[in-house]
């Protein structure tokens, strides 16, 4: 029974999770449409064949088969298309530059938006959660352990300087470079100074990259001091926390580029599925931050310069804006037919990363 609904949630949660960010990235791109007078022929969740759906005004909305996915046709998206005079003010192809490449960019721009939302949301709802500076543990034969720090200790200060949050003090030891450090702890009603001297060790960053890096061997504890943060703040650290992201997935993107990264620890749809199913369980709040990290990749993914992408239409508009004409439409055809191509091959090696984690779990990947 506890397989059935684990298998339910997961499902759920995977649906909930991929309607939403297509909804809203197919929404900004039909509202774009909208507000500069173009014709939105259809608004599809999904691919394929027609399921259901209903036609209002010269919108035919419906949800077809195959889910991965949804788009919006707009009257004359071709520059080959034959539009008649009486049509060409309401035909995308026919729009000033600066309109169509509004109207491609609001798709992921509509996904970065929602990532500010939601974790606006999240700060309006359970405010801002700073790790304090408790030790959770203390690594043995270590610095710390050396110096008689123990689980439960609380850091007050490091060289004569007040902390308060995990990061604060973790940004102090990286600054010693392994030089003396004095650390002043509280250890219930007592509070006393020690001198640590850090090791400089070779680790691994939550990307998976070696790094040396000077190190006295304690641990966060999982308490955390919850900030109240008022709707207008929870709006400024919801633009600050989806900057954060964006910058950290442009630094993995370059790291997965030049190699530093391996492609191994890609995920597909099944591996998004089940990362969803999980956050799910764990409550709204790891649900609400998954959400938006997907939100902010698939923005990201739809505006990297590759044809078939929004970020390759951008492309082509930005090379006509440069040569005052459009590329020519044997040029754009042998390109969005390698942008296919080079997607398919990720679509595959993902699934593969997917399917090996499934069956052989925890094993790592040859």
């Amino acid at each position: 029974m506890e397989a059935i609904w684990s298998f339910a949630r997961t499902t759920i949660a995977f649906a909930v999770s991929l309607g939403i960010l297509i909804f809203i990235h197919e929404f900004g791109h039909f509202l774009a449409a909208k507000i500069f007078g173009i014709k939105v022929e259809r608004f599809s969740l999904g691919f394929g064949p027609r399921l259901l759906g209903k036609k209002v005004g010269d919108t035919d909305y419906r949800i077809s088969a195959f889910p991965l996915g949804g788009y919006v046709k707009l009257l004359g998206e071709s520059a080959e298309d034959e539009i008649p005079e009486a049509m060409r003010p309401a035909s995308f192809s026919h729009q000033p530059l600066r309109r169509r490449m509004s109207v491609v960019a609001a798709g992921p721009v509509s996904n970065l938006l929602l990532a500010v939302f939601l974790y606006a949301l999240i700060f309006a709802l359970f405010g801002l959660a700073r790790p304090t500076t408790d030790i959770g543990s203390v690594t043995p034969d270590s610095p710390a352990a050396a110096a008689g720090l123990q689980a439960d200790d609380r850091v007050l200060a490091v060289d004569g300087v007040p902390v308060q949050e995990w990061d604060e003090l973790s940004e102090f030891i990286q600054r010693s470079g392994g030089k003396a450090t004095r650390i002043r702890v509280q250890r219930g009603d007592e509070v006393f100074t020690v001198e640590i001297t850090p090791e400089i060790r070779q680790t691994r960053t939550f990307l998976g990259e070696l790094v040396n890096r000077p190190l006295i061997g304690i641990v966060a504890s999982s308490n955390v001091r919850v900030e109240k943060v008022n709707p207008f703040m929870a709006v400024y650290y919801g633009i600050a926390q989806t900057g954060k992201m964006i910058e950290l997935t442009f630094v993995v993107l370059g790291k997965l580029i030049m190699g530093a990264i391996s492609p191994k620890t890609l995920a597909g749809p099944i591996g998004i599925a089940q990362m969803s199913g999980q956050v799910a369980k764990a409550g709204p709040l790891a649900f609400l931050s998954f959400l938006a990290l997907l939100s902010i990749n698939l923005g990201i993914l739809n505006l990297l310069p590759i044809p078939v992408l929004d970020g390759g239409h951008l492309l082509f508009f930005s090379i006509e804006a440069i040569m005052g004409k459009p590329l020519s439409m044997k040029k754009r055809e042998t390109a969005q037919q390698v942008g296919l191509f080079l997607l398919i091959v990720l679509m595959v090696f993902v699934f593969y990363n997917d399917i090996y984690r499934l069956v052989y779990p925890g094993k790592p990947m040859p």
